[in-house]
Protein backbone atom coordinates (compact mmCIF):
# COMPACT_ATOMS: atom_id res chain seq x y z
CA UNK A 1 0.00 0.00 0.00
CA UNK A 2 1.92 2.54 -1.12
CA UNK A 3 0.05 5.23 -0.30
CA UNK A 4 0.50 4.38 3.29
CA UNK A 5 4.21 5.12 3.30
CA UNK A 6 3.88 9.00 2.04
CA UNK A 7 4.21 11.05 5.49
CA UNK A 8 5.27 14.06 3.50
CA UNK A 9 2.08 15.64 4.29
CA UNK A 10 3.12 17.12 7.45
CA UNK A 11 2.56 20.60 7.20
CA UNK A 12 4.43 21.83 11.00
CA UNK A 13 8.32 20.90 11.47
CA UNK A 14 8.75 20.33 14.54
CA UNK A 15 11.79 20.27 17.14
CA UNK A 16 11.85 16.52 18.42
CA UNK A 17 11.81 16.04 21.80
CA UNK A 18 11.59 12.76 23.60
CA UNK A 19 9.21 12.39 26.55
CA UNK A 20 6.70 10.09 28.10
CA UNK A 21 3.49 10.49 26.79
CA UNK A 22 1.78 9.68 30.27
CA UNK A 23 3.52 12.13 32.21
CA UNK A 24 1.63 14.98 30.47
CA UNK A 25 -1.36 12.83 30.10
CA UNK A 26 -1.57 12.37 33.61
CA UNK A 27 -0.80 15.84 35.33
CA UNK A 28 -3.68 17.26 36.92
CA UNK A 29 -5.97 20.20 35.51
CA UNK A 30 -4.19 20.21 31.85
CA UNK A 31 -6.90 18.92 30.36
CA UNK A 32 -9.71 20.94 31.39
CA UNK A 33 -13.28 19.91 29.39
CA UNK A 34 -14.94 22.17 26.73
CA UNK A 35 -17.85 24.42 27.98
CA UNK A 36 -21.06 21.73 28.08
CA UNK A 37 -18.74 19.14 29.38
CA UNK A 38 -18.64 20.45 32.79
CA UNK A 39 -21.81 20.75 34.76
CA UNK A 40 -20.62 24.31 36.07
CA UNK A 41 -20.09 25.42 33.25
CA UNK A 42 -21.82 28.59 31.68
CA UNK A 43 -24.26 26.73 29.78
CA UNK A 44 -25.73 24.74 32.47
CA UNK A 45 -25.68 27.46 34.79
CA UNK A 46 -27.29 30.49 32.53
CA UNK A 47 -31.20 30.77 33.77
CA UNK A 48 -33.55 30.15 30.48
CA UNK A 49 -34.97 33.85 31.91
CA UNK A 50 -31.91 35.27 31.19
CA UNK A 51 -30.82 33.98 27.67
CA UNK A 52 -33.20 32.39 25.59
CA UNK A 53 -30.67 31.98 22.92
CA UNK A 54 -26.75 31.84 22.68
CA UNK A 55 -24.02 30.65 20.54
CA UNK A 56 -21.93 27.46 21.06
CA UNK A 57 -18.13 27.25 20.87
CA UNK A 58 -18.47 24.47 17.36
CA UNK A 59 -21.28 26.92 15.75
CA UNK A 60 -24.97 26.08 16.83
CA UNK A 61 -27.06 27.65 18.21
CA UNK A 62 -28.41 26.16 21.52
CA UNK A 63 -31.72 26.20 22.80
CA UNK A 64 -31.56 26.03 26.98
CA UNK A 65 -35.04 24.92 27.50
CA UNK A 66 -33.50 21.73 25.63
CA UNK A 67 -30.34 22.24 26.53
CA UNK A 68 -28.56 21.11 22.80
CA UNK A 69 -24.80 20.71 23.60
CA UNK A 70 -22.22 19.23 21.10
CA UNK A 71 -18.50 18.00 22.23
CA UNK A 72 -15.68 18.81 20.18
CA UNK A 73 -14.19 15.88 22.04
CA UNK A 74 -16.15 13.47 21.25
CA UNK A 75 -15.30 11.93 17.72
CA UNK A 76 -18.26 10.72 14.93
CA UNK A 77 -17.23 7.49 13.56
CA UNK A 78 -16.54 5.82 10.62
CA UNK A 79 -15.92 2.54 8.84
CA UNK A 80 -13.84 2.42 5.46
CA UNK A 81 -15.66 -1.02 4.11
CA UNK A 82 -13.23 -2.74 1.74
CA UNK A 83 -16.04 -5.18 0.68
CA UNK A 84 -16.87 -4.08 -2.92
CA UNK A 85 -13.44 -3.31 -3.65
CA UNK A 86 -11.20 -5.75 -1.96
CA UNK A 87 -8.30 -5.35 -3.37
CA UNK A 88 -8.42 -1.75 -3.77
CA UNK A 89 -6.71 1.14 -2.85
CA UNK A 90 -7.73 3.00 0.37
CA UNK A 91 -6.88 6.45 -1.95
CA UNK A 92 -5.55 8.39 0.89
CA UNK A 93 -2.07 9.30 2.53
CA UNK A 94 -1.19 8.72 6.01
CA UNK A 95 0.49 10.37 8.59
CA UNK A 96 3.03 8.64 11.04
CA UNK A 97 1.55 9.64 14.31
CA UNK A 98 4.55 6.54 16.11
CA UNK A 99 7.62 8.99 15.52
CA UNK A 100 7.83 10.03 19.37
CA UNK A 101 7.14 13.67 18.57
CA UNK A 102 5.54 16.34 20.52
CA UNK A 103 2.72 16.56 17.91
CA UNK A 104 1.79 13.12 18.38
CA UNK A 105 0.50 12.81 22.11
CA UNK A 106 -3.09 13.75 21.50
CA UNK A 107 -3.95 11.76 18.70
CA UNK A 108 -5.89 8.06 19.72
CA UNK A 109 -4.22 6.50 16.85
CA UNK A 110 -0.43 5.77 15.58
CA UNK A 111 -1.87 7.06 11.69
CA UNK A 112 -3.90 10.05 10.97
CA UNK A 113 -5.20 10.81 7.44
CA UNK A 114 -2.96 13.21 5.61
CA UNK A 115 -4.22 14.09 1.83
CA UNK A 116 -6.90 12.05 -0.25
CA UNK A 117 -5.84 10.91 -3.64
CA UNK A 118 -7.79 12.29 -6.68
CA UNK A 119 -10.58 9.64 -8.22
CA UNK A 120 -13.28 7.23 -6.98
CA UNK A 121 -11.18 5.71 -4.77
CA UNK A 122 -12.40 3.61 -1.43
CA UNK A 123 -11.49 6.93 1.22
CA UNK A 124 -13.62 9.39 -1.15
CA UNK A 125 -16.82 6.85 -1.63
CA UNK A 126 -16.96 5.86 2.31
CA UNK A 127 -16.70 9.69 2.80
CA UNK A 128 -13.20 9.60 4.52
CA UNK A 129 -11.77 13.01 5.35
CA UNK A 130 -8.60 14.42 5.92
CA UNK A 131 -7.81 14.19 9.63
CA UNK A 132 -9.55 11.11 10.26
CA UNK A 133 -7.88 9.08 12.78
CA UNK A 134 -7.28 5.36 12.07
CA UNK A 135 -7.94 3.28 15.11
CA UNK A 136 -8.69 -0.42 14.42
CA UNK A 137 -8.34 -2.95 11.67
CA UNK A 138 -11.31 -5.74 11.38
CA UNK A 139 -12.28 -4.65 15.10
CA UNK A 140 -9.05 -4.74 16.15
CA UNK A 141 -7.59 -2.05 18.42
CA UNK A 142 -4.27 -0.24 17.18
CA UNK A 143 -4.70 2.71 19.75
CA UNK A 144 -2.43 4.98 21.72
CA UNK A 145 -4.76 5.32 24.32
CA UNK A 146 -7.40 4.04 26.07
CA UNK A 147 -10.95 5.56 24.75
CA UNK A 148 -13.13 7.13 27.00
CA UNK A 149 -16.50 6.84 25.66
CA UNK A 150 -19.01 4.14 24.66
CA UNK A 151 -19.48 3.72 20.74
CA UNK A 152 -23.17 3.77 21.43
CA UNK A 153 -22.12 7.19 22.77
CA UNK A 154 -21.04 8.78 19.35
CA UNK A 155 -22.38 9.48 15.99
CA UNK A 156 -22.06 6.78 13.71
CA UNK A 157 -21.71 7.89 10.63
CA UNK A 158 -21.47 4.06 8.69
CA UNK A 159 -25.48 2.97 9.71
CA UNK A 160 -25.09 -0.67 9.30
CA UNK A 161 -21.77 -0.89 7.74
CA UNK A 162 -20.04 0.02 11.19
CA UNK A 163 -17.56 -2.28 12.58
CA UNK A 164 -17.12 -2.06 16.41
CA UNK A 165 -13.78 -2.32 17.82
CA UNK A 166 -11.89 -3.66 20.59
CA UNK A 167 -10.65 -0.47 21.61
CA UNK A 168 -7.05 -2.60 21.86
CA UNK A 169 -4.39 -0.19 23.27
CA UNK A 170 -0.55 -0.77 21.50
CA UNK A 171 1.96 -1.25 24.62
CA UNK A 172 4.94 -1.55 21.87
CA UNK A 173 8.27 0.31 21.08
CA UNK A 174 8.22 3.95 19.22
CA UNK A 175 7.40 3.17 15.50
CA UNK A 176 6.73 -0.22 15.77
CA UNK A 177 2.54 0.37 16.76
CA UNK A 178 2.79 2.34 12.94
CA UNK A 179 4.34 -0.59 11.45
CA UNK A 180 2.24 -3.07 13.13
CA UNK A 181 -0.80 -1.41 11.81
CA UNK A 182 0.36 -1.42 8.06
CA UNK A 183 0.95 -4.86 8.39
CA UNK A 184 -2.14 -5.90 9.91
CA UNK A 185 -3.96 -4.46 6.78
CA UNK A 186 -1.52 -5.77 4.28
CA UNK A 187 -2.28 -9.43 5.99
CA UNK A 188 -6.04 -8.86 5.63
CA UNK A 189 -5.81 -7.69 2.22
CA UNK A 190 -3.61 -10.93 1.19
CA UNK A 191 -5.97 -13.30 3.53
CA UNK A 192 -8.90 -13.19 1.21
CA UNK A 193 -11.48 -14.00 4.08
CA UNK A 194 -13.60 -11.03 5.36
CA UNK A 195 -13.18 -7.86 3.85
CA UNK A 196 -10.79 -5.22 4.99
CA UNK A 197 -12.70 -2.67 7.25
CA UNK A 198 -10.88 0.55 8.79
CA UNK A 199 -12.31 2.21 12.22
CA UNK A 200 -11.62 5.68 12.03
CA UNK A 201 -12.37 8.73 14.66
CA UNK A 202 -13.25 12.14 13.58
CA UNK A 203 -12.84 15.30 15.76
CA UNK A 204 -13.18 18.69 15.55
CA UNK A 205 -10.49 21.55 14.77
CA UNK A 206 -10.62 22.52 17.94
CA UNK A 207 -10.61 19.27 19.79
CA UNK A 208 -7.32 18.31 21.18
CA UNK A 209 -5.88 15.88 18.48
CA UNK A 210 -6.03 18.61 16.23
CA UNK A 211 -5.31 22.17 18.08
CA UNK A 212 -2.35 20.29 20.54
CA UNK A 213 0.07 20.88 17.22
CA UNK A 214 -0.73 24.37 16.80
CA UNK A 215 -0.41 25.61 20.46
CA UNK A 216 3.19 23.99 20.07
CA UNK A 217 4.25 25.58 16.93
CA UNK A 218 2.73 28.96 18.27
CA UNK A 219 5.25 28.34 20.99
CA UNK A 220 8.10 27.08 19.05
CA UNK A 221 7.43 23.34 20.49
CA UNK A 222 8.12 24.18 24.15
CA UNK A 223 5.77 21.42 25.49
CA UNK A 224 5.48 23.05 29.10
CA UNK A 225 4.16 26.33 27.55
CA UNK A 226 1.85 24.83 25.18
CA UNK A 227 0.30 23.12 27.81
CA UNK A 228 -0.15 25.97 29.67
CA UNK A 229 -1.46 27.86 26.25
CA UNK A 230 -3.48 24.80 25.80
CA UNK A 231 -5.19 24.91 29.59
CA UNK A 232 -5.87 28.77 29.54
CA UNK A 233 -7.67 28.09 25.93
CA UNK A 234 -9.85 25.35 27.65
CA UNK A 235 -10.57 27.99 30.82
CA UNK A 236 -11.22 30.85 28.88
CA UNK A 237 -14.06 28.53 26.21
CA UNK A 238 -15.78 26.71 29.39
CA UNK A 239 -15.77 31.20 30.69
CA UNK A 240 -16.85 32.54 27.12
CA UNK A 241 -19.27 30.15 25.85
CA UNK A 242 -22.17 30.20 25.12
CA UNK A 243 -22.44 33.31 24.03
CA UNK A 244 -25.52 35.40 24.64
CA UNK A 245 -27.11 36.43 21.76
CA UNK A 246 -29.34 39.04 23.30
CA UNK A 247 -26.76 41.70 24.35
CA UNK A 248 -28.11 44.50 22.76
CA UNK A 249 -24.37 45.21 21.73
CA UNK A 250 -24.42 41.89 19.79
CA UNK A 251 -27.45 41.86 18.48
CA UNK A 252 -26.44 45.84 17.61
CA UNK A 253 -23.16 44.85 15.32
CA UNK A 254 -25.08 41.55 13.71
CA UNK A 255 -27.72 43.94 12.30
CA UNK A 256 -25.40 46.59 10.70
CA UNK A 257 -23.56 44.15 9.45
CA UNK A 258 -20.22 45.28 10.99
CA UNK A 259 -18.98 42.33 11.31
CA UNK A 260 -19.62 39.36 8.96
CA UNK A 261 -17.85 36.83 6.84
CA UNK A 262 -16.97 37.32 3.41
CA UNK A 263 -18.09 34.23 1.27
CA UNK A 264 -17.16 33.33 -1.98
CA UNK A 265 -16.77 29.46 -2.36
CA UNK A 266 -14.38 30.05 -5.36
CA UNK A 267 -13.24 26.51 -4.42
CA UNK A 268 -12.30 24.32 -1.53
CA UNK A 269 -9.26 25.56 -0.88
CA UNK A 270 -10.25 29.38 -0.40
CA UNK A 271 -9.86 30.94 3.03
CA UNK A 272 -12.86 32.44 4.12
CA UNK A 273 -12.41 36.17 5.50
CA UNK A 274 -13.90 38.00 8.49
CA UNK A 275 -14.98 41.14 7.81
CA UNK A 276 -15.01 44.21 10.18
CA UNK A 277 -16.31 47.76 9.27
CA UNK A 278 -14.18 49.89 11.33
CA UNK A 279 -15.92 53.31 10.61
CA UNK A 280 -19.66 51.98 11.45
CA UNK A 281 -18.32 50.36 14.75
CA UNK A 282 -16.84 53.62 15.41
CA UNK A 283 -19.78 55.82 14.63
CA UNK A 284 -22.28 53.50 16.94
CA UNK A 285 -21.60 54.77 20.91
CA UNK A 286 -23.95 51.51 22.01
CA UNK A 287 -21.84 48.83 20.66
CA UNK A 288 -18.61 48.07 22.91
CA UNK A 289 -15.03 46.39 22.35
CA UNK A 290 -16.69 43.02 24.14
CA UNK A 291 -19.67 43.17 21.80
CA UNK A 292 -17.72 43.45 18.88
CA UNK A 293 -15.47 40.52 20.50
CA UNK A 294 -17.85 38.36 20.68
CA UNK A 295 -19.18 39.22 17.60
CA UNK A 296 -16.07 38.40 15.80
CA UNK A 297 -15.47 35.19 18.09
CA UNK A 298 -19.07 33.70 16.64
CA UNK A 299 -18.16 34.52 12.96
CA UNK A 300 -14.09 32.89 13.29
CA UNK A 301 -15.48 30.08 15.29
CA UNK A 302 -17.91 29.26 12.54
CA UNK A 303 -15.38 29.80 9.83
CA UNK A 304 -12.87 27.62 11.11
CA UNK A 305 -15.35 24.72 12.18
CA UNK A 306 -15.73 24.57 8.36
CA UNK A 307 -12.79 23.85 7.53
CA UNK A 308 -11.68 21.59 5.20
CA UNK A 309 -8.67 20.44 7.05
CA UNK A 310 -9.30 20.15 10.85
CA UNK A 311 -5.97 20.12 11.56
CA UNK A 312 -5.07 23.47 9.96
CA UNK A 313 -7.81 25.72 9.85
CA UNK A 314 -7.46 29.24 8.46
CA UNK A 315 -9.45 32.64 8.55
CA UNK A 316 -8.09 35.77 6.93
CA UNK A 317 -9.20 38.92 8.80
CA UNK A 318 -10.37 42.26 6.78
CA UNK A 319 -10.67 45.51 8.16
CA UNK A 320 -12.37 48.22 6.20
CA UNK A 321 -10.91 51.32 7.09
CA UNK A 322 -12.87 53.35 4.70
CA UNK A 323 -13.78 56.76 6.12
CA UNK A 324 -11.37 56.52 8.95
CA UNK A 325 -9.25 59.15 9.21
CA UNK A 326 -6.57 59.90 12.13
CA UNK A 327 -8.45 63.08 13.05
CA UNK A 328 -11.70 61.01 13.34
CA UNK A 329 -10.00 58.88 15.99
CA UNK A 330 -8.45 55.00 15.36
CA UNK A 331 -10.10 52.43 18.21
CA UNK A 332 -6.97 50.74 18.86
CA UNK A 333 -8.29 49.49 22.15
CA UNK A 334 -11.12 47.59 19.77
CA UNK A 335 -8.32 45.72 17.74
CA UNK A 336 -6.19 45.30 21.15
CA UNK A 337 -9.34 43.59 22.58
CA UNK A 338 -10.01 41.47 19.64
CA UNK A 339 -5.93 40.69 19.49
CA UNK A 340 -5.98 39.67 22.67
CA UNK A 341 -8.70 37.06 22.16
CA UNK A 342 -7.70 35.67 18.97
CA UNK A 343 -4.07 34.97 19.52
CA UNK A 344 -3.83 32.97 22.55
CA UNK A 345 -7.25 31.12 21.77
CA UNK A 346 -7.07 30.82 17.44
CA UNK A 347 -3.37 30.19 17.62
CA UNK A 348 -2.15 29.45 13.63
CA UNK A 349 -5.35 29.93 12.40
CA UNK A 350 -4.99 33.52 10.70
CA UNK A 351 -3.72 33.62 7.34
CA UNK A 352 -3.92 37.55 6.51
CA UNK A 353 -5.36 40.26 8.30
CA UNK A 354 -5.91 42.99 5.86
CA UNK A 355 -5.80 47.10 6.38
CA UNK A 356 -7.53 49.21 3.60
CA UNK A 357 -7.85 51.47 2.75
CA UNK A 358 -4.98 53.25 4.59
CA UNK A 359 -3.23 56.17 3.91
CA UNK A 360 0.49 56.77 4.29
CA UNK A 361 -0.16 58.54 7.35
CA UNK A 362 -2.43 56.37 8.77
CA UNK A 363 -0.31 53.16 8.64
CA UNK A 364 2.64 54.83 9.94
CA UNK A 365 -0.20 55.38 12.78
CA UNK A 366 -1.53 51.88 12.49
CA UNK A 367 1.84 50.07 12.71
CA UNK A 368 3.07 52.72 15.88
CA UNK A 369 -0.33 51.26 17.51
CA UNK A 370 -0.34 47.93 16.57
CA UNK A 371 3.14 47.66 18.09
CA UNK A 372 1.51 45.69 21.21
CA UNK A 373 1.12 42.57 18.21
CA UNK A 374 3.50 39.73 18.35
CA UNK A 375 6.54 39.76 15.67
CA UNK A 376 5.16 36.58 14.70
CA UNK A 377 1.39 37.57 14.12
CA UNK A 378 2.63 41.18 12.40
CA UNK A 379 4.38 38.89 9.34
CA UNK A 380 1.04 38.64 8.37
CA UNK A 381 -0.49 42.44 8.83
CA UNK A 382 -0.98 43.83 5.34
CA UNK A 383 -1.92 47.72 5.05
CA UNK A 384 -1.91 48.95 2.22
CA UNK A 385 -4.15 51.96 -0.19
CA UNK A 386 -4.07 49.09 -3.16
CA UNK A 387 -7.07 47.48 -4.50
CA UNK A 388 -4.59 45.36 -5.88
CA UNK A 389 -2.88 44.70 -3.10
CA UNK A 390 -5.59 43.61 -1.20
CA UNK A 391 -7.10 41.69 -4.05
CA UNK A 392 -4.09 39.34 -4.80
CA UNK A 393 -3.82 39.02 -0.63
CA UNK A 394 -7.38 37.48 -0.08
CA UNK A 395 -7.60 35.68 -3.80
CA UNK A 396 -10.30 38.18 -5.06
CA UNK A 397 -10.88 39.35 -8.36
CA UNK A 398 -10.38 42.84 -8.93
CA UNK A 399 -12.44 43.20 -11.57
CA UNK A 400 -15.71 42.16 -9.34
CA UNK A 401 -14.73 44.05 -6.64
CA UNK A 402 -14.83 47.22 -8.77
CA UNK A 403 -18.09 46.59 -10.64
CA UNK A 404 -19.69 46.07 -7.79
CA UNK A 405 -17.83 49.74 -6.48
CA UNK A 406 -15.81 49.11 -4.10
CA UNK A 407 -14.66 46.66 -1.15
CA UNK A 408 -17.82 47.96 0.81
CA UNK A 409 -20.31 47.20 -1.99
CA UNK A 410 -18.55 43.58 -3.04
CA UNK A 411 -19.04 42.62 0.75
CA UNK A 412 -22.17 42.93 0.82
CA UNK A 413 -22.96 41.01 -2.08
CA UNK A 414 -21.20 38.13 -0.61
CA UNK A 415 -21.37 38.28 2.84
CA UNK A 416 -22.46 35.64 5.15
CA UNK A 417 -24.23 37.94 7.83
CA UNK A 418 -25.44 35.60 10.32
CA UNK A 419 -29.01 36.39 9.61
CA UNK A 420 -29.94 33.31 11.68
CA UNK A 421 -28.45 35.10 15.27
CA UNK A 422 -30.78 37.92 14.58
CA UNK A 423 -33.32 37.91 16.91
CA UNK A 424 -36.24 39.45 16.18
Amino acid sequence: MAETMNTSDVTPSYVCIRFSIMKYLSRPNLLAPHAGENSNSPAHNTPPQQAQAAFDSDGIEIDFKAEKTKRLEKPQLLTISFEDDPQGSLGAQLINCDKGEPFEMFSPGFAQIGRLLDGETVARKCGVNVGDCIVAVNGEGFRRFAADYKEEELENLSGDAHVSNDNKVMHVGQGEAYQALLARIKAVKSAGGPPLALSLERYGWDAKVNSWPRYLEARDGDVPNAMKMMQDHEKWKTGIFPIDLTRDGVQEVLRLKAVAEIDLEVNETAIPTVYINFSKLQSVDSISPDDVCKAFIIFTEMMLSRSKDPRNPKANQFIDLSGVTISSGFRVDMLKKIYNVFEPNYPETLSKMVMYPVSNMLAKTARTLLNFVNEKTQRKFVITNSLTVVCEELGWDQREVEACGGVTEFMHKHERAGAELILE
